[in-house]
């Protein structure tokens, strides 16, 4: 069964395996899958909740009403359907506002699992977040666009079944997954859990798409960690090799540095089967690392505000960076600082979801685009930040940390990212102006900073026997 809700909604979300729905008025109540078996990190968290606990939902569905478009031809036609998987999170959030903003016909379908992340490690965002029903409201109020929500474990086939049937999205974005690299080292069964999640909740929207709706288009977010820091340039996906005075086009070789990256890396190959042997077609994302929070969307209300993780297990190098400088804290290099990746806006990551919605892949093809716009090193953001700040009157010094990676400090790194360039991204490229935005941004909200989350605490080397703090059980 569906679990369609409202942007009304109250209630603790985790009190039993199976709860129910229940309507405000005399409607027949739905079922919902919060807690279910298939979702291991609610296994474990509803232990610390005590007490019964009903969940409320209003009787009245997200309208699907939407505006309209016109063509260039004069013909009036509706707005394609986005399903965006794990449209709660930092990436995905911002994404299915812009898409709305775009008028396409948005549904988000999420666990709400990262919010539960933060419970357990005893983590929180920068800035204040509101619910994901708060969330959708306020956007319904500021702009009178409706978007779908799905609440559901993708790992659940039956609950994502009913979504699509229900739905029907021309395009599913794939956010839903557990995507940070410190989390899935924390201990073996962190590692699981994040192998287990992505990897067959990416099979479980691959079986859906072939199931209920071949003709959907796939976008995936991978992540230029699928490739490692090869001593030679990296291509977009694929790469043409003579080998014994033969030639052949095949996959980049791929070397994963975590649990995380090697669970993008088997989503890949996943996908890259069903689109030869079922005909699907797919967009693989290869994003770098991306920084900001704002958005012309998640700019107009505070209710609408993006999170911003600063710690060492989900923050990013240079929204961590900017906190740091915020609050006084030197910044925190790990190891030489030579380590060179590939960086993105968060703008720029809505952009780029966008233009590979517009441009769908060809049946039986998989794309692979690399989704990054500049390339640093961990030295230079550091300087980039020391700069900015010490305009600010901040005074901000960087210092080297052992590094808890098992990673090259110092390489060779090139990575080429023309396809989305060609499509017509236009990069939002990291300005003065931009790091004085970030780290104003930082300075307003550095009263909420948890000055115990910011130095690093998971080795790469040193895999835990024994869970770290709520176990998520499969």
């Amino acid at each position: 069964m569906t679990y369609l809700l409202s942007t009304s909604y109250a209630g603790n979300l985790f009190s039993s395996t199976n709860m129910y729905l229940r309507p405000q008025n005399h409607h027949t109540a739905t079922r919902s899958s919060f807690g279910s078996h298939s979702s291991p990190i609610f296994t474990s968290y509803k232990k610390k909740l005590k007490g019964p606990t009903t969940v409320f939902a209003t009787a009245t569905l997200a309208s699907r009403e939407v505006g309209t478009s016109q063509n260039s031809n004069g013909y009036i036609s509706k707005p394609k359907k986005v399903m965006v998987i794990g449209g709660d999170g930092y990436c995905g959030w911002p994404t299915s506002l812009h898409l709305s903003n775009k008028n396409y016909e948005v549904a988000i379908v999420d666990s709400l699992v990262r919010r539960l992340f933060d419970h357990q490690l005893g983590l929180d965002s920068l800035t204040p977040i509101s619910s994901i029903q708060n969330r959708i409201h306020q956007w319904h109020s500021l702009t009178g666009k409706t978007m779908q929500l799905y609440i559901g474990n993708i790992c659940d086939f039956e609950f994502l079944s009913e979504a699509f049937k229900s739905f029907e999205p021309d395009a599913v974005v794939h956010f839903g997954e557990q995507r940070s690299a410190p989390y899935s080292m924390i201990d073996r069964s962190r590692a699981v859990f994040t192998q287990h999640n992505n990897v067959i909740g990416t099979l479980n929207v691959l079986f859906a798409i072939k199931e209920f709706c071949e003709e959907c288009h796939l976008v995936k977010l991978g992540t230029m960690g699928e490739y490692g820091t090869p001593n030679i340039d990296i291509e977009e996906g694929y790469i043409t090799i003579t080998h014994n005075g033969r030639t052949d086009t095949l996959p980049y070789p791929k070397q994963a540095s975590s649990f995380y990256h090697l669970s993008k890396v088997h989503d890949s190959h996943n996908i890259a089967f069903t689109c030869k042997a079922w005909g699907l077609r797919a967009t693989d994302l290869n994003q770098g690392v991306v920084y900001g929070v704002r958005t012309e969307e998640t700019a107009l209300h505070e209710e609408l505000c993006n999170r911003f993780d600063y710690d060492g297990v989900f923050g990013t190098a240079l929204n961590r960076f900017c906190v740091q400088a915020a609050v006084g804290h030197p910044l925190t290099v790990y190891g030489k600082g030579g380590q060179t990746r590939g960086y993105l806006d968060i703008r720029d990551t809505v952009q780029c979801v966008e233009l590979a919605i517009a441009n769908p892949a060809k049946h039986g093809e998989f794309r692979i685009f690399n989704q990054f716009t500049e390339q640093f090193s961990i030295n230079k953001l550091a300087g980039l930040v020391t700069k900015a700040g010490e305009k600010l009157g901040l005074k901000v010094e960087a210092l080297s940390v052992p590094n808890p990676r098992v990673e090259a400090e110092e390489h060779y790194y090139n990575a080429k990212h023309t396809k989305l360039i060609d499509l017509g991204l236009k990069p939002h490229l990291l300005s003065d102006s931009l790091l004085d935005s970030l780290l104003n941004f930082a300075i307003q909200f550095r009263d909420r900073v948890d000055h115990s989350q910011i130095m690093p605490n998971i080795l790469w080397d040193v895999a835990s026997r024994k869970p770290s703090g709520i176990e998520p059980r499969l």
